[in-house]
């Protein structure tokens, strides 16, 4: 491996370490729980960036389903009867309150209330 490829990787790797860190301090910053402490089946309150957002139909019903990570873990958040969610969109900083669920080994958060959180830099 090349001197400007271990530089690279060095880079991109201490970019995503970084990265991961202010995730997590902004979680904790606003008041709420790691994803990886959240209980299944009680309420919890995560804040995190929109890693992807699809839409997804469950059974013919139109669904937007999003991954949310923390720094610590993912949460899935699914919206039932939702074509689209105005601001809902990959690499978008949110806040989110909810049932905390177990499907199929993944926690997840059925119509959760939400916040739009300012961008880095807004």
């Amino acid at each position: 491996m090349s001197l400007r490829s271990r530089i690279a990787e060095s880079l991109a790797s201490n970019e995503q370490v970084r990265d991961t860190e202010e995730r997590a301090d902004a979680s904790r910053n606003v008041g709420c729980a790691a994803v990886t402490s959240l209980p299944v089946r009680s309420r919890g309150k995560v804040a995190g960036v929109l890693r992807s957002v699809v839409l997804r139909p469950r059974e013919g019903v139109p669904t937007v389903e999003a991954e949310l990570f923390d720094g610590s873990g993912a949460l899935d958040l699914v919206w039932l009867g939702r074509r689209t969610i105005d601001g809902i969109e990959p690499g978008r900083r949110i806040r989110v309150e909810g049932m905390v669920c177990d499907v199929d080994g993944r926690r997840t958060m059925f119509n959760p209330r939400y916040e739009l959180r300012p961008r880095p830099g807004e």
